[in-house]
């Protein structure tokens, strides 16, 4: 065999190697971006009302609202959709990805709210710790979650990229700190201090015409 020959044999296999690494890195870029949003809710939104949070689950602010939250999601029902947007503040809150690593696997088992409210009752117990993500395991074996797909979609690529199209959502609603609400569609500049506060505007919001323009809230 000359060296000629060697050589285009050697330049095949680099052109293919070669485009198998494009191929795979075209294919990882295909397959996180242009994702939508994350969509978890509850309540069927019966009076045409939603209630959108952009949280944090390591902001202590949104783990006092927390409670607040969940007496509204049981006073209402069905009658509003409430729905959670990721918005970690990453700068200042260095478990907050981890926490919503870890909400948004335990979602795609469907127990999103089960991590979401495990996460904000212990919020305490993980916070400041330096290995997070032992902790969050334990909770996703409390919720009995398949545990060979939860690490592999707390690790995925697809996961991060589903956070941050939610955060980016948030900053097409105003939101710049959390928890930031949105109801119907239009950011609270002042977040209600508690059940009765959003409750006036829940109802409000339930007998305006939603195609009439907003009122200033």
């Amino acid at each position: 065999m000359n060296n000629r020959f060697l050589w285009i044999i050697v330049a095949g296999i680099a052109l293919f190697g070669g485009l198998v690494f494009i191929n795979k890195k075209d294919a990882k870029t295909t397959s996180t971006s242009n994702v939508s949003p994350s969509s978890h809710i509850v309540g069927a939104g019966n009076k045409k009302v939603t209630l959108i949070e952009y949280g944090d689950f390591e902001c202590p602010a949104c783990g006092q609202y927390f409670p607040i939250i969940q007496e509204l999601k049981k006073k209402y029902g069905d009658d509003i959709t409430f729905q959670f947007r990721h918005f970690p503040l990453v700068n200042i809150h260095p478990n907050a990805m981890a926490a919503h690593r870890a909400a948004e696997a335990a979602g795609k088992q469907g127990r999103f709210f089960e991590m979401h409210d495990a996460l904000y009752l212990q919020q305490q117990n993980w916070k400041s710790s330096t290995s997070p993500a032992s902790i969050f395991e334990g909770y996703a074996q409390q919720l009995k979650l398949d545990m060979d797909n939860y690490r592999l979609d707390v690790a995925s690529a697809e996961t991060n990229a589903v956070i941050n199209a939610d955060i980016e959502e948030g900053k097409k609603a105003g939101a710049n700190g959390t928890p930031t609400f949105v109801l119907n569609g239009k950011r609270l500049e002042e977040n209600p201090r508690g059940v009765e506060d959003f409750s006036k505007l829940i109802d409000e919001a339930a007998t305006t015409d939603p195609n009439s323009p907003p009122a200033d809230l």
